[in-house]
């Protein structure tokens, strides 16, 4: 290591204010051996100047050096280490050993010099003063400082000084008060770390809050605390403390370096491994336990049989592979979840209450297991045995998560469509949003959850029945817990489906039967890229209303017809003479090739229900948006690439309403007529006399080379949700109907 020679550099001070020419053949610097020599050390807090001087000499960090020469002189020392001259930062291999070396030269020194720089009084503070030190929470900025506390726990001998350089205390006569400001413990402020030294958890603890100039040397400060080295790499950022963790994992069995929590409150699932020291802050009373007490505190939650089968080695090996980290680990189900599980770790809190094993939350993503996290309460539902698993712990970083914003439009889940339109924004750190509804007829109580695993967004249904123990205000966090320790499995059974024409990115629909209730909810989600403009929420086909499953792809061999309804352009098969809106029947070819079996409005009639329900009327155009004629519309289609049109005469466009009543009385019909198909919108054309000049034109005229009827109507089929028979659904009567929109998703 480089020393400055103190008799050099004060004589060369001395030289220099006279005046006088310095001999140059005169070593400041020189390399001298740590474990011989008997050196002083300082640790300080760099400060810059607020006014750049051109002359070193009159820099403040100039004359803190010379200050402390003239103090380590005066208590007989004739080496001083200062890391601000004796590395030279600009070699990258000089950098490296230093860092990795530092901890050992400040055990090795005679003294250390923790020079306060802050500190205008006469006396050590004792008490936090957030006033005096508001950056540095209430204390002095070089207890907030990352380097410095490897710098106050390896020396044997640290000595406190003030702005003035008067000495205002020591480390072991202060160290209650430096345990109470830093949590490290007064035994290891006074004896420093031993052979047994407290475990990774607890030492990451002591960092927790303390900041670094380079995120980089968040990581390298620790090195000489968990004694580790390894290569500087300035540039990784948040890596080098990945590294870090990768490293004590191959030198050491301690698995308390899983058992770190969130960050400020931030849940971030993903990789076994923290990203910064900041995730360890309430690790500082971890401590491990041996293989003995370990599986003494399982006895209660494993067959004896299995306890005496687990052997101590498989606690301590646990290699890095391309894969993942393979480790053993004591394993239990989250209740409800064939993924999340409850890992326990061979360290427990001392609390002086109970010496219960750590226990985090691992999740089942494909074939690796990775962080998950969860409310603390949460974790106590579960069940089931423990089971020793050899599993895969993820390390690598995880994608990161973009914000999507959903908004939301519940209307037809709230009676007379008096819901409203809201917005909430999922994230990395807050995946999940629950919306909770009731039925006040039945009394039961549903939920909806939006959220996002690993990138994958996923949407689910949670059911309560009338007669569960949970209440109004229980509930949301029953379905909260639910469907949180089950979102990894939501995300992976959720269905990409193909983009369609470009509009889409992607296209989920799921819905669900409820349980005893007359409600079947049903969400659909779309989700585009916002610089495409032209997304499903007008595109009438996708019935953003979520009642009707829609036909498969069309019958060629059936005409299409293209009109405007409402200004939306829309597509319309032939139907056969006499199709009204409200019928229903079966179909050979998912929607075509109708036979009509009755009409469901005949049907409401005959249950003699007090419910009137009334068609929804819409105004229909060409496709180019106008009506040439005030008594007939063209409605085009296009045979062998070439456009041909067929007269209506004053069409009316009808379709079926969607409102709390009409929905309740079509899932009343769902028991006789599943898997039916339904005309859900309808143009009908008034009757035609043909002794009539029609505007000049004959009838020949006006249908064009085809002799359809201009009276004939058009429609569309569809099947309702209500009467689709899905397997994958769960079996229970459907007597009312619940949609929920998700109107749009945007990122």
């Amino acid at each position: 290591m480089q020393l400055i020679n103190i008799q050099a550099f004060i004589e060369r001070e001395r030289v220099l204010n006279k005046g006088e020419e310095v001999d140059c053949r005169t070593k400041v610097l020189e390399f001298r051996d740590d474990e011989t020599t008997n050196y002083a050390i300082l640790s300080h807090r760099w400060m810059e100047q607020e006014d750049e001087r051109d002359e070193v000499r009159q820099c403040v960090g100039y004359r803190k050096i010379l200050d402390c020469c003239e103090h380590a002189k005066g208590d007989g020392y004739d080496w001083l280490w200062v890391d601000t001259c004796c590395i030279d930062k600009r070699s990258s291999t000089e950098l490296s050993e230093a860092i990795n070396s530092m901890y050992r030269w400040y055990k090795n020194s005679q003294v250390c010099y923790a020079y306060l720089h802050d500190v205008p009084g006469s006396s050590f503070p004792t008490t936090s003063d957030k006033r005096t030190y508001p950056n540095s929470n209430g204390w002095p900025e070089w207890f907030s400082r990352g380097w410095t506390l490897q710098e106050m726990i390896a020396p044997s001998n640290v000595q406190f000084f003030n702005n003035d350089w008067q000495p205002i205390g020591d480390k072991k006569t202060l160290a209650k008060t430096l345990s109470h400001m830093t949590r490290v413990p007064q035994h290891i402020l006074t004896g420093g770390l031993s052979s047994d030294r407290p475990c990774v958890a607890q030492i990451m603890s002591w960092a927790a809050d303390r900041m670094t100039t380079r995120v980089e040397d968040r990581a390298y400060s620790l090195l000489g605390l968990l004694d580790v080295n390894m290569p500087m790499l300035y540039g990784e950022g948040k890596k080098a403390f990945h590294r870090l963790q990768l490293e004590i994992i191959r030198m050491s069995n301690d698995q308390s370096i899983f058992a770190w929590g969130s960050t400020r409150g931030i849940l971030r699932s993903g990789s076994i491994l923290a990203d910064d020291p900041s995730s360890f802050r309430d690790c500082d009373n971890i401590e491990l336990t041996d293989h003995d007490k370990f599986i003494q505190s399982l006895k209660d939650h494993i067959s004896a049989e299995e306890l005496h089968s687990i052997e101590e080695d498989q606690f301590g090996t646990f290699p890095i592979t391309n894969r993942g980290i393979q480790i053993w680990m004591l394993l239990r189900p989250f209740d409800g979840s064939d993924s999340v599980f409850e890992a326990w770790l061979p360290c427990c809190i001392n609390n002086g209450l109970s010496n219960r094993p750590v226990r985090i939350t691992l999740v089942l993503w494909k074939s690796n297991y990775c962080r998950y996290f969860m409310l603390p309460w949460e974790m106590l539902r579960t069940k089931g045995t423990i089971q020793l698993r050899q599993i895969y712990l993820r390390y690598q970083d995880t994608p990161p998560h973009s914000d999507v914003t959903y908004e939301i439009d519940d209307s037809e889940v709230i009676k007379n469509g008096t819901g409203n339109k809201n917005t909430f924004t999922l994230t990395g750190t807050d995946p999940l949003c629950v919306k909770v509804y009731s039925d006040d007829q039945t009394r039961c109580l549903f939920s909806v959850g939006f959220g996002q695993y690993f990138g994958r967004h996923w949407i689910h249904f949670v059911y309560q029945n009338p007669t569960s123990e949970y209440s109004w205000m229980l509930y949301p966090g029953f379905a909260y817990d639910t469907m949180l320790a089950r979102g990894p499995e939501h995300a992976q059974s959720m269905p990409d489906i193909c983009s369609r024409d470009g509009c889409y990115g992607r296209l989920w629909f799921k819905y669900a039967r409820l349980p005893g209730s007359t409600w079947i909810l049903r969400t659909s989600c779309i989700f585009w890229e916002s610089s495409k403009n032209c997304g499903g929420a007008h595109d009438p086909s996708c019935d953003m209303r979520g009642l009707m499953m829609f036909p498969g792809p069309r019958d060629l061999s059936k005409r299409n017809y293209t009109l405007l309804v409402d200004g939306v352009s829309m597509e319309f098969w032939e139907a056969p003479i006499g199709t009204k809106l409200g019928d229903y029947g079966h179909s050979m070819h998912s929607g075509v090739d109708f036979r009509r079996e009755g009409n469901i409005f005949t049907d409401f009639r005959s249950l003699a229900t007090e419910v009137v329900i009334t068609p929804r009327q819409h105004k229909v155009d060409d496709k180019d948006g106008h009506n040439a004629h005030s008594n007939y519309v063209k409605a085009c289609t296009f045979e062998n690439y070439n456009e041909v049109s067929v007269t209506l005469y004053e069409p009316l466009g009808l379709s079926l309403p969607s409102n709390y009543d009409f929905n309740s009385s079509l899932a009343s019909l769902s028991n006789r007529l599943t898997n039916k198909y339904l005309v859900v919108r309808v143009i009908q054309c008034a009757t035609v006399s043909y002794s009539e000049s029609w505007a000049g034109k004959s009838r020949e005229d006006l249908t064009g080379s085809f002799t359809s009827d201009p009276t004939i109507p058009l429609c569309i089929i569809a099947k309702p949700f209500v009467w689709h028979q899905d397997e994958s659904a769960d079996d229970a009567s459907m007597e009312w109907l619940a949609t929920c929109q998700l109107a749009k998703m945007r990122q």
